[in-house]
C-alpha cells in the first residue's frame, strides 16, 4: 500500500470549499488503496491527531497572534521537519507553495514524487485579502511559485483557465503552448449526489422570493455588483438577498457599509458561514442562486472552479452567474443558467427579473443544471481522474524493465522482463536465478532488489512506455548497487 503525504494550509474540516475538496480527495485516495497522511494547521479547537475518511490527520499548532505569512512559513517548516523524520512516502501531494516549495526542493533527497494541486496562487489572491501588501513581496512569492511548478512531477488544477495560465508561465519553455498544457491535468470540482439533489422550486405567490449567495466575502466574488443591482430589482419585485459566508473584518465592514448606503438593511441578510451539511437546506429555501464573480485577474487570468456553482446546479435552483470562461466551463448559457455581463449591475438586475417573472423558465434551467451537475461533475468523477494521476506517479517510481547482460563467469544472455510484470511466476527471470527471487513484488519495488546484495549488481532505469518498451538493467554476480541509470536509452521490445 503506497504511502502518501497530503498537505494543506487549510483548516479541515471547515465550512470552506477547500475543506470540502480535500475531504473528497482523501476519500478517493483511501478507497483506491493508498495509505494517506494529511497534515494541516490547527485552529486550536480540533484535536492534534485525528482520523478522517480513513486517513491519518496531523494538525500543526499555530500562533494565531502572528500574521498570515508568518503562520504559513511556520507550517512549511513543520512539514519539512516531518519529512526528515518520515522519509518513507512515495508521493507528496501539496496545495500551496508555503510547504510545497520545500517539498519540491527535497524530493530527490527523500525519494518521493511530487504532486502540486493548484487551486489558487498567492501572488494573485493575497492582494485581495491584504490590499496593502508590498509589491516586491508579491514578486518574490511569484518567483517561488514558478520554481515550485518547475520542480513538480505532476500538476493538477480545477479549470482549463487555470491550466492555460500555468502553461503560460513557462513550463518547458522550449515546447509549444499546446504541449505545455498537456503537463497539467484538469480535474474539476464536484458535488455529492447523496448530499445535493433537486427539490421542487418554492411557490413564489404570497412570499418574498429569496436570492441566495453562499461563499466567501472576498473582493473577487463580486458581491458589490449584487448589492448595486438589488435596488433595480426591488423597483419591480420585492425580494430578499441572503448572503452566507465567511469574511475578514475589513470585508464585512465594507459590505455592511454598502448595504446601509443604499438603504437595503431590510432586504439583505448577512449570515456567517455554516457547516457544509447545512448548505442543502439553505439552497432549498432559495428561489434563485447567484454567482456574481467579478471581472478581475483572479477569475479571468488565474481561474477557478466554484464549488458553489456546482452545488446550486445539483440542488435544482435557477442559476444567475457572471458570464466568464470559468463559469462557461460548467454551464451552458440559456440551457443551464442565465448569465449576465461581468461587473454590470443593470444586466444582473435584468436577468434576475427574467427569472422572477418566468417560473417555467426557472424550472427548465434548474432541471437541466441539476442533471448536468449530477452526471458530469460529481466528486466520484474527480476522484477517478485523480486516481489516474496517482497511478502514473506511482508506476513511474516503481515499475522497471529488465535485461540481463552478463554473469560473473562471462556468459552473456538477454531476457526481457516488461514493466507490467507483477509476479515471479509470469517472468522468465525466475528461470535464471530462481534461488534469488523469493517475492512476488520484486519487479515493482526497488527496495526489494536490494535484498540480493550478495549476488548481483543492479542499475535501474524506469521504462519510457510500460508494456511496450523497457530499459536495461545490468546484473553481475558481485555486489548490489541499486540506483537510477538515466543514461541508458530505452530499447524497443
Amino acid at each position: 500500500m503506497p504511502n502518501i503525504l497530503y498537505t494543506a494550509f487549510d483548516i479541515v474540516p471547515s465550512p470552506k470549499g477547500a475543506s470540502t475538496h480535500i475531504l473528497h480527495n482523501l476519500r478517493g485516495l483511501v478507497n483506491s488503496g493508498y495509505s494517506v497522511h494529511l497534515i494541516t494547521p490547527n485552529d486550536g479547537l480540533l484535536p492534534p491527531e485525528d482520523t478522517i475518511e480513513g486517513a491519518r490527520v496531523t494538525r500543526i499548532p499555530q500562533d494565531l497572534t502572528q500574521n498570515f505569512l508568518a503562520r504559513a512559513v511556520h507550517f512549511g517548516k513543520s512539514v519539512l521537519a516531518h519529512l526528515a523524520l518520515h522519509p518513507d512516502y512515495e508521493v507528496v501531494h501539496f496545495r500551496n507553495i508555503w510547504d510545497g516549495f520545500h517539498i519540491a526542493q527535497n524530493k530527490k533527497k527523500f525519494g518521493y514524487k511530487t504532486l502540486f494541486e493548484v487551486n489558487g496562487l498567492p501572488s494573485i489572491e493575497l492582494k485581495y485579502h491584504y490590499p496593502g501588501l508590498d509589491s516586491n513581496l508579491l514578486a518574490k512569492i511569484k518567483e517561488q511559485e514558478l520554481a515550485t511548478l518547475h520542480l513538480s512531477d505532476a500538476i493538477i488544477c480545477p479549470s482549463r483557465v487555470t491550466r492555460d495560465y500555468i502553461a503560460s508561465l513557462g513550463l518547458n519553455p522550449e515546447s509549444s503552448l499546446r504541449t505545455r498544457r498537456k503537463l497539467v491535468t484538469v480535474i474539476p470540482n464536484g458535488v455529492s449526489p447523496s448530499d445535493f439533489s433537486a427539490t421542487p422550486l418554492p411557490i413564489r405567490d404570497g412570499r418574498e422570493p429569496v436570492l441566495l449567495y453562499i461563499g466567501t466575502l472576498a473582493d473577487w466574488q463580486g458581491l458589490d455588483i449584487v448589492i448595486k443591482a438589488l435596488p433595480k430589482i426591488i423597483e419591480q419585485r420585492v425580494v430578499r438577498l441572503h448572503i452566507v459566508g465567511r469574511g475578514r473584518s475589513r470585508q464585512r465592514k465594507m459590505l455592511a457599509k454598502q448595504i446601509r448606503k443604499l438603504g437595503l438593511e431590510a432586504h439583505v441578510i448577512v449570515q456567517p458561514a455554516v457547516p457544509h451539511h447545512e448548505i442543502p437546506a439553505l439552497i432549498a429555501d432559495a428561489d434563485i442562486c447567484v454567482a456574481p464573480l467579478g471581472l478581475n485577474d483572479r477569475n479571468v487570468t488565474q481561474g477557478a472552479c466554484p464549488i458553489k456553482v456546482l452545488e446550486y446546479m445539483a440542488a435544482g435552483r435557477p442559476l444567475l452567474a457572471s458570464n466568464m470562461p470559468i463559469v462557461r466551463e460548467l454551464v451552458r448559457e440559456d440551457v443551464d443558467a442565465l448569465l449576465f455581463s461581468p461587473n454590470d449591475p443593470d444586466d444582473l438586475a435584468r436577468q434576475a427579473l427574467v427569472l422572477l417573472n418566468d417560473m417555467e423558465l426557472s424550472k427548465r434551467l434548474a432541471d437541466s443544471a441539476s442533471q448536468r451537475a449530477l452526471t458530469k461533475f460529481t466528486w466520484h468523477e474527480s476522484q477517478k481522474k485523480l486516481g489516474k494521476v496517482y497511478e502514473r506517479l506511482v508506476n513511474r517510481k516503481s515499475n522497471y524493465g529488465v535485461k540481463i547482460l552478463s554473469t560473473s563467469c562471462g556468459i552473456g544472455f538477454g531476457i526481457p522482463v516488461f514493466a507490467s510484470t507483477k509476479t515471479q511466476s509470469d517472468s522468465p527471470f525466475t528461470s535464471v536465478f530462481p534461488s534469488l527471487l523469493r517475492t512476488n513484488s520484486y519487479m515493482r519495488n526497488e527496495r526489494t532488489l536490494r535484498r540480493f546484495s550478495t549476488h548481483v549488481r543492479i542499475s535501474i532505469s524506469s521504462p519510457s512506455n510500460a508494456g511496450r518498451k523497457y530499459s536495461m538493467l545490468c546484473l553481475r554476480m558481485t555486489h548490489v548497487e541499486a540506483g537510477p541509470c538515466a543514461s541508458m536509452p530505452p530499447m524497443e521490445a
